[in-house]
């Protein structure tokens, strides 16, 4: 028996052995076809030559230098890529090791800015019922996955929880997608007042909904309303682009697309690519500037801040992607993904959304379209189709509690953007297959 604590305590994962673009092996030598990017993380494939080439240049000039002593040329060049292209008003990055690390880190500058800003009364966070932000307790607290949340409830900060923007189960019949997205924003200034509008410190939301919900967009409009609510309390506004962003969806931040600027960006999963654990936080100059002139320092690290090697990844992964046009490759086999996914699975009877931006895709199972009604949880259909998608040698992200935490079902898909229109094809045929067997009880 194995001693490390795998997610499942009962089994042992195959063995991977090797990668090389979409595709992964395990020791046994069966190949799959790596749908998911991990959780939406391999965006250039694995083996990627000059990702590799690039640490390895790093280790030998140095490998690793602790950021209480030490900046490199690295750090620095990957921290100026990132800002120059964030959005409006970013000018400051914070290098971790990860997306939960990532939001720990957002909460706690969020709220240290306030302190030296002289609101030390801000204490409070609003976000989103059915979001995912990480699983430190920070992160979790902030978080609306409740089968996560559950047993570290006792142990978590009060969050002020708002509605999530998810139109196909939020918007009643005969309700204009304006009127459901005023709704939405109505709930949330509420929210804001009932906690207190000078209390609260940030609002909080994943720009696309990643695993929880299953690659949910926002309405037209929805976010631009979120800003003028945040800049009309004072209140900052964080984006989660941990799972979103860094190209996934057709441009290098997701909230781009809403033509909104946020106060803090957390990014992580695509940033590095999978070649090392990196995250960031992507903070504005009001934030930066009142630190610099206040203590001078913010009251956070870890040891592996910074990390030169995983810099150096990082570096090279948004290199190769400015380099290769792969965002405009996101957006054309993001196109031809969703066209795909409509022509095998548009009619289908227990398929009842079709929904994400760029190449982060996801399918709601249902057990009746017209009505909507779920799956039943006991059924733990994603799970299914997650072992017939390996038995068939795919790799994909389904996840149950779409609907509320306990139930739904729905199935994430994350290619990498390397993946041609062929493999992407094929990817769907194979997730038809799976789907079918799982639905109809012949998975095996």
């Amino acid at each position: 028996m194995s001693h490390i604590l795998h997610r499942s305590l009962r089994h042992t994962p195959p063995v991977a052995a090797g990668g090389n673009g979409i595709h992964l092996r395990d020791a046994g030598g069966r190949s799959y076809l790596d749908a998911s990017g991990g959780a939406a993380v391999s965006s250039l494939g694995h083996g990627h030559p000059d990702v590799i080439a690039a640490m390895h240049r790093q280790i030998d000039r140095c490998a690793y230098a602790h950021t209480a002593f030490f900046t490199t040329d690295v750090a620095e060049e990957l921290a100026d890529r990132l800002v120059a292209g964030a959005p409006d008003g970013i000018a400051g990055v914070y290098l971790v090791s990860g997306g939960s690390e990532a939001m720990e880190t957002a909460l706690k500058l969020a709220r240290q800015y306030f302190v030296e800003a002289g609101q030390p009364r801000r204490t409070r966070f609003v976000a989103r019922r059915q979001s995912y932000h990480g699983n430190t307790l920070g992160a979790l607290a902030v978080g609306g996955n409740e089968w996560r949340r559950a047993p570290f409830a006792p142990l978590l900060a009060d969050v002020e929880r708002v509605s999530a923007c998810y139109e196909y189960r939020g918007r009643a019949p005969g309700q204009g997608v304006d009127a459901y997205t005023a709704m939405l924003l109505d709930e949330l200034e509420t929210a804001f007042l009932r906690a207190g509008p000078d209390q609260v410190i940030a609002f909080v939301a994943e720009p696309v909904v990643g695993a929880t919900g299953g690659a949910i967009p926002p309405t037209p409009g929805y976010f631009r309303g979120v800003r003028a609510l945040c800049d009309k309390y004072g209140i900052l506004f964080i984006a989660d682009e941990v799972m979103c962003g860094m190209g996934r969806t057709g441009t290098m931040y997701a909230i781009e697309q809403d033509g909104v600027a946020p106060d803090i960006v957390t990014v992580a999963k695509g940033l590095g690519a999978g070649y090392q654990p990196i995250g960031a936080v992507l903070a504005g100059a009001a934030i930066v500037d009142c630190l610099r002139a206040g203590s001078g320092t913010f009251l956070h690290g870890h040891t592996y801040i910074g990390h030169p090697v995983a810099a150096a990844a990082a570096l090279a992964v948004q290199q190769v992607i400015e380099r290769d046009d792969l965002l405009a490759q996101v957006r054309r086999r993001g196109a031809a993904l969703w066209r795909m996914l409509g022509e095998a699975f548009g009619d289908h009877p227990h398929v009842g959304d079709i929904r994400g931006r760029g190449l982060f895709l996801a399918l709601e199972l249902v057990r009746d379209r017209a009505g909507k009604a779920p799956f039943a949880p006991e059924r733990k259909l994603h799970a299914a189709i997650k072992e017939q998608a390996l038995r068939n040698g795919l790799l994909v992200y389904p996840m149950g509690g779409t609907i509320d935490g306990r139930q739904g079902d729905h199935v994430l898909l994350a290619p990498p953007f390397i993946a041609s229109e062929a493999e992407l094809a094929e990817i769907v045929e194979r997730l038809r297959q799976s789907v079918d067997a799982a639905v109809n009880g012949t998975a095996r």
